[in-house]
Formats: structure tokens, sequence, C-alpha cells
């Protein structure tokens, strides 16, 4: 709720976080000297905390106390799974929009870890390829292992937040494709990229990846849309 100079009481919360320079981790003052602190009440207090936990900001660690949060991108999972579920075409088209993002962000990256890439993280991308014809969680792994030597925390959550909801939404698509072999030979492609340094192989493999991608999305039926009543 707002209070009087206009902003709500969360933003307030998180403006003392801000300016007490606290760390996450770190714990929050109690409720009591929040309430103090921001001259509102007990139930106001806890009203705010509660948002701010569902947004990852604050953190109940229970028999120990509030603390600062990660504000991990996880807790934006729910949200955008439902925005792409609930989007035009039975959200087809909201996926499809979705997948567009993740390659731009990736094969943007993608010249830069060809760079980078230590064989040791190369033994371990290939033994990720070797496993993805049994374990799909492979395929999440691999991506993530990819840009870990570009040192960009959000880079790491932005993939894993468009990979889950990918796979949370795919249901839409229809009965999933056997496509294990092929998918495969293109992240096979991907590494053989790095492995020879070449940013701009590498950056077509990636292409060629999430062109597979979105032919599979091009080729779900949309639902029809019901006749008004």
């Amino acid at each position: 709720m707002p209070t009087r100079d206009g902003a709500s009481l969360q933003e307030r919360i998180v403006a003392l976080i801000h300016e007490r320079g606290l760390a996450p981790g770190s714990p929050m003052p109690t409720e009591v000297q929040l309430m103090d602190l921001l001259g509102v009440s007990r139930n106001s207090v806890r009203e705010a905390v509660r948002a701010l936990v569902a947004l990852g900001i604050v953190e109940i660690r229970h028999g120990h106390g509030t603390f600062v949060g990660h504000a991990s991108l996880d807790v934006m999972t729910p949200s955008l799974a439902f925005r792409v579920r609930s989007g035009p075409g039975g959200g087809i088209r909201a996926l499809r929009d979705l997948v567009e993002v993740r390659e731009l962000l990736e094969t943007g990256l993608i010249g830069q870890v060809a760079q980078s890439t230590s064989p040791t993280r190369l033994a371990v991308l290939d033994a990720l390829v070797n496993g993805m014809d049994r374990d799909r969680e492979a395929d999440r792994a691999f991506h993530a292992l990819l840009y870990e030597s570009c040192g960009n925390e959000l880079v790491l959550q932005l993939i894993g937040l468009f990979w889950d909801v990918y796979h949370e939404v795919e249901p839409t698509l229809g009965p999933p494709e056997e496509r294990t072999a092929e998918i495969v030979v293109n992240h096979r492609r991907i590494v053989e990229a790095l492995r020879a340094r070449d940013s701009e192989a590498a950056r077509e493999a990636m292409r060629l990846h999430f062109r597979d991608v979105k032919a599979r999305i091009a080729r779900a039926k949309t639902p029809p849309v019901p006749a008004p009543t």
C-alpha cells in the first residue's frame, strides 16, 4: 500500500536495504525495528515482507530470522510461463518470441565463448552431449556451462529462466517429437566449433540449433478460436 510520500512500503524497505548497504544474506532489521523506522503497523510490515519474499528480495529462514535475498530470476518462471501460455494463438506466438530472445542472447555470446573455452570445459561439454539421449537436464547443463566463462551471472540466470519456461510450456506444441539424434548432432557441432576456436562457426552452429527449435514451434497447430456465444 502507498505511504505518505507516495512510495509503497515494499519500495521503502528496499530503499532501506540499499541505504544500509545490506548484501544478499545479511540479516534484515527485525519486524519491530521496521515498524519504528518506517512508522507503520505490524500487519503492514508483515504484508510488505511477504510480497518481497515472493520476489526473492527477502528470505525467511525459519528459526533464524529474516535476511536479504538473492533475488534470483527463478521467481519469474511461473509468471513468465503463464504469460507465454496465455498469449495469442494458445501461447505459440509468445513461445516463438521467447525463443527468439534466447537465440539473440546465445548467438551474441557464443563468439566470445569460442575464444575462452578451456580443454577441461570442452571435455565436460562433450560428456553432456553424450548424455543428452538419456537425460534432458544435460541440455540445460550444456547451455549453462557454455557461458560460465563469461563471468556474467545475469546471463546464466536468464538462460536458465528461458530454458525452464520453454520446457514447461513445450507440451502446448503437441506430442513430443523423437529428435534426440538430431539434437545431439546440433550440440556436437557447437562443441567442435568451440574446440576450433572458430567464433563464426560457433555462431552458425548456434543459429542452426535454434532454427530447429523454431521449426518445431512453426509446425505446432494453433488451437481454433472458440465461436462467440
